[in-house]
């Protein structure tokens, strides 16, 4: 019995170390399986569009106040609120009642000067009266004529009209109501929203750079070559047309330290209308340039980096430097080769030096992007 004791000893030491060298191994399986599959990508050049966003506010190319050019109640509102309305057509009618009885009396003062004129001609013709009689007969005619018309002309001014083409906005007054030419409030505004007008404003850094960057010579030459403007609508929908800066205000505003923009519109199908917000993106194409998502991307101590993939499968972070951005994508000044590999998602999970099983993706797939976004 002992002997066969001590005969398994060295057997069971030999099992133990053999269990020992089973387990270390086995570490080299451990690592291999920590290298976690990522999709890579290689680092593209593109043309590629960048958009530059500035709030807005959006007015009809005309807003024509309407208001009473005589005092009186208002008998008729014939319009409504958002109505489409031509140039001349009625919109309000004030009472004319005593106008009317006015004119009547004006129109008898008028018939009578008349009367007294044809009767002194002929005693004028033979000396029998001094010319200078008929002369203030003529005169007070003139007199009761200009009368007469001041009251017709203010019956007329009774019917209010559309100054222009337009739309109603909103109706302050209504039937009963008294008006006159020293209501601060109009009795509505008309609106001309067939083209409208979009104001957006520039800090002085970004105007000058803007305005320095565009072709020509001279601001008038600047403004002309300007490319077209897209307005995004409140809802987040692009408008469907495409807009044109007209004009750049010539004055910083001092209160703001801005300096005012205004980009028109077609608005054929009358969507925008007066009070309108939105937002203008001005773009800036960058021909030829390098190009990486965005969530291929971080950031440490306020610099931008990426992980570049190594032949041996393992990922270094390298740091880029980013000159615009674009959708889901910035645009690089420097820091990647054409053709480069790097990690395209998944960064927040990596360290310097981690293995990786490397899964080629397209960029195009990874950026999501918007065709508007890029030219072939």
């Amino acid at each position: 019995m002992k002997t066969t004791f001590k005969s398994a000893i060295p057997i069971l030491i030999l099992t133990f170390l053999a269990s020992c060298g089973s387990d270390k191994s086995g570490q080299p399986g451990t690592a291999a399986m920590a290298a976690l599959p990522f999709p890579v990508m290689e680092v593209p050049i593109k043309t590629v569009t960048s958009y530059t966003n500035y709030p807005t506010k959006i007015e009809g190319i005309v807003n024509s106040e309407v208001r009473a050019k005589i005092s009186g109640y208002i008998t008729e509102v014939l319009v409504d609120e958002g109505e489409k309305v031509k140039k001349g057509q009625p919109l309000f009618r004030l009472e004319t009642q005593s106008m009317t009885q006015d004119a009547a009396a004006a129109k008898a003062n008028v018939v009578a000067a008349e009367v007294e004129v044809n009767k002194l001609k002929p005693l004028v013709a033979k000396n029998i009266i001094s010319q200078v009689q008929l002369e203030t007969a003529k005169a007070k005619l003139q007199q009761a004529k200009s009368a007469y018309n001041s009251i017709e002309a203010n019956i007329g001014y009774a019917t209010i009209v559309s100054p222009v083409d337009g739309y109603v906005g909103s109706i302050r007054f209504r039937t009963g109501a008294l008006v006159s030419p020293t209501n601060q409030i109009p009795l509505t505004t008309v609106s001309n929203i067939s083209k409208v007008y979009a104001y957006f404003s520039m800090n002085e850094k970004a105007y000058l750079d803007f305005l320095q960057n565009a072709a020509g010579t001279t601001k008038e030459e600047k403004i002309a070559n300007l490319p077209e403007v897209t307005l995004l609508l409140a809802n987040g929908r692009e408008f469907n047309q495409k807009g044109k800066i007209e004009t750049i205000n010539s004055q910083i505003n001092p209160n703001t330290g801005t300096v005012s923009f205004r980009a028109l519109f077609n608005n054929d199908a009358a969507l925008l209308t007066n009070g309108n917000s939105g937002t203008i993106q001005i773009p800036t194409v960058f021909e030829n340039t390098l190009v990486v998502p965005q969530e291929a991307t971080f950031e440490q101590q306020e610099k931008t980096f990426v992980y570049t993939v190594s032949e041996d499968n393992t990922v270094s972070a390298k740091a880029i430097a980013v000159k615009g951005n674009a959708g889901p994508m910035y645009i690089l000044e420097s820091g990647l080769v054409e053709g480069e590999t790097i990690v395209a998602k998944g960064v927040g999970k990596l360290r310097n030096g981690s293995p990786i099983t490397p899964q080629k993706v397209d960029f195009d797939q990874v950026a999501q992007l918007r065709k508007t976004e890029f030219r072939n």
